[in-house]
């Protein structure tokens, strides 16, 4: 049986039924969110994705308390249903399509939560992502991201914190093809060095939210940019789009942003804002690039874990931490100041920044 209950709505993309997904094994639909308190502490994020033709779904859920990351992964055989928005004590509730989603944490092993995401204007559409290396596609999806507020609570060990009052941060979702699961094993002939270089910067100003990320190749060619800004209470009309130009700063020893400035030619915002790091969140916390718990894995039935990650005690130069959002503090030009997610991921050589090896740190 491949009939769901996504069947019953309108979402066809093939002739097939839901649960089929084209042919690509690599297909992936995900959900993200991250927030911080209007002080920059409490910082928090959570992942949901599904692999229908790896039959498997997973969500974690991570946040910083003292200097320590406490994550929650959580993995699960899909049985074909692409609807069920539940991996063991992990759930999503869409409350209003591209308005209002809800995250529930049922208490497991110590964690717990509940934060319902508000959006602040329409989603942005980021250009399409297409990169192959040689001739396999390494990369086919599209994202849509969206700032909003958020209320809620989190529990740890018994102890629950509520969100404090304008608590805002960044959800997207993103669907396509992406390397996924259990990794290929068999090497393309002549293939070049792997490297990637990803900045994704979505920020809340008082009257609006500015986006901007960008795709090079280890020259420091775009392949993939946009900046964009989406004034509170915009529609899809409404958003700007434009181009914007980041010089970045890296920590020495590191991968890892030390701040930076950004240019931009985009109606609304402003023409430069610098980058003013706050604090680390490890992605590795959400599975991206985790040894163990990277994401579209098969851990079985249903497998749920607890990890704490003392952050300064990781190497920053072991691959799976080289991922982070660095929360920022942003001054704009016109004297705009505004509150945001610096994430970066370098692997391999990137010429502009004099990273010649697969991890070397910045000088």
């Amino acid at each position: 049986m491949v009939l769901s209950r996504g069947d019953e709505y309108p979402i066809h993309q093939t002739p097939e039924p839901v649960a089929y997904s084209g042919t690509d094994r690599n297909f992936y639909d995900r959900y993200f969110f991250n927030g911080y308190a209007p002080d920059g502490s409490g910082f928090f994020a959570c992942a949901f994705g599904i692999y229908p033709h790896l039959d498997v779904a997973d969500a974690h859920f991570s946040f910083i308390r003292g200097g320590v990351q406490y994550c929650l992964h959580a993995s699960a055989e899909m049985g074909m249903e692409r609807m069920a928005m539940r991996v063991g004590p992990i759930s999503i509730e869409i409350v209003e399509p591209l308005h209002a989603l809800k995250v529930t944490i049922e208490e497991t092993e110590g964690i717990a939560g509940e934060f319902t995401f508000t959006g602040r204007a329409f989603p942005i559409e980021e250009p399409r992502f297409t990169h192959r290396i040689g001739p396999r596609a390494f990369m086919d999806y599209t994202r849509m991201t969206q700032n909003g507020h958020y209320e809620g609570w989190i529990s740890l060990d018994g102890e629950r914190h509520g969100m404090a009052e304008g608590t805002a941060g960044t959800r997207d979702r993103s669907w396509g093809i992406r390397p996924v699961g259990a990794r290929d094993m068999q090497p393309m002939p002549d293939a070049p060095v792997p490297a990637f270089f990803w900045q994704w910067t979505p920020i809340g100003f008082a009257n609006g939210s500015l986006f901007f990320h960008v795709n090079n190749d280890p020259s420091g060619k775009a392949w993939n940019t946009r900046a964009a800004w989406a004034g509170d209470g915009a529609d899809a009309r409404d958003i700007a789009e434009g181009h914007g130009s980041m010089r970045t700063r890296l920590l020495p020893g590191t991968r890892w942003p030390a701040g930076g400035t950004l240019s931009l030619a985009v109606k609304g915002a402003p023409e430069q804002v610098t980058f003013e790091p706050l604090g680390r969140f490890q992605m590795r916390g959400i599975g991206y690039t985790h040894p163990e718990w990277n994401h579209g894995l098969h851990h079985g039935k249903l497998r749920v874990e607890r990890e704490d990650i003392e952050l300064d005690a990781i190497d920053p130069l072991a691959p799976e931490n080289l991922h982070v959002q660095t929360l920022v503090r942003v001054n704009g030009s016109d004297g705009s100041e505004g509150l945001g997610v610096f994430e970066q991921l370098i692997m391999g050589p990137f010429a502009p920044l004099g990273l010649t090896g697969m991890v070397d740190g910045a000088d």
